[in-house]
């Protein structure tokens, strides 16, 4: 008797494990799998409602309705920094719900290394939850191509140093603007600028805000102009083009302002606005007298 009340509880199991997997689809995509060490890693969830009526996927004291598991190549599991809270949210039925998580808020992605993750959505009452595939990515050094340390006004023993990186992907160059905190040694923020040209070199300087500067080409004829604060927070980015006759340059002025010279801005939405307002030959009325 003893065995056959444990057959038909492991079917029972297996029966409910089933009807979970059939409520739910959990599906993990990434825009790319190789990063610098200390940028953001971005990752989306996507759970798609199969369960026949609407759901509320919803922690509780113990457990939140999703968890991402992160581990090195060789299985070892990283423990996070921090247990993140998810917000419930309702799925209608049929309906596919997505959201974005940065894997670097959650674990410590510094180190160069090989890493796989995958995320375990939890139904209403359920504990095991279920998985969804399984990627992999790459956390990588970069060349330090400039670097700056800085004090931090009002803030004894405190400070940051900017850093531009190159990373050469095999067929492209990738720049990215970094700010650390020199106490820690930990990276407060990497921003990655996109791909550059490097045979025309980078500029970069500070000003005096102790804003770092960034001038870079990024296409034969435009310029990227990036400023980032020590609190690595992104103030802006701008394109130009170029003046008269030579390449843009950053130029500081005697009280220490930063600016582009020999450039013209370029707003890539006015001009595809003003495209859209010129009319076409073809699209004038016909003069219907002659």
């Amino acid at each position: 008797m003893t065995g056959i009340r444990l057959f038909f509880a492991l079917l029972f199991s297996s029966l409910c494990l089933a009807t979970a997997h059939a409520q739910v689809e959990v599906r993990m995509t990434m825009g790319r799998n190789n990063f610098v060490a200390g940028e953001s890693v971005p990752v989306s969830i996507s759970v798609t409602n199969r369960s026949g009526q609407d759901i509320i996927l919803q922690g509780n004291n113990r457990t939140g309705w999703l968890d991402l598991m992160v581990s090195s190549l060789s299985g070892k599991p990283l423990t996070p920094m921090g247990q993140p809270t998810f917000g419930a949210v309702k799925i209608g039925l049929g309906q596919t719900m997505s959201r974005t998580v940065d894997l670097a808020q959650i674990y410590p992605l510094q180190t160069v290394g090989n890493y796989s993750v995958y995320a375990v959505v939890r139904m209403p009452g359920q504990e095991n939850g279920v998985m969804s595939n399984r990627l992999t990515f790459n956390s990588n050094s970069a060349r330090t191509y400039w670097t700056q340390k800085i004090g931090l006004p009002g803030k004894p023993g405190q400070g940051r140093e900017y850093k531009v990186l190159q990373f050469n992907s095999g067929s492209k160059t990738m720049l990215y603007a970094q700010v650390i905190d020199t106490r820690t040694g930990n990276s407060i923020k990497t921003h990655p600028l996109g791909e550059a040209l490097v045979f025309r070199k980078p500029s970069v300087t500070l000003d005096n805000r102790q804003v770092m500067h960034v001038l870079y080409l990024i296409s034969p004829d435009m310029w990227g102009h990036v400023r980032v604060d020590s609190a690595g927070k992104l103030l802006g980015r701008e394109l130009h083009k170029r003046g008269a006759g030579s390449d843009p340059v950053l130029y500081t002025s005697r009280d220490g302002i930063v600016e582009v010279g020999n450039s013209i801005p370029y707003d890539p939405r006015a001009e595809a606005e003003a495209r859209r307002k010129v009319r076409k030959a073809s699209d004038r009325p016909t003069n219907l007298i002659n």
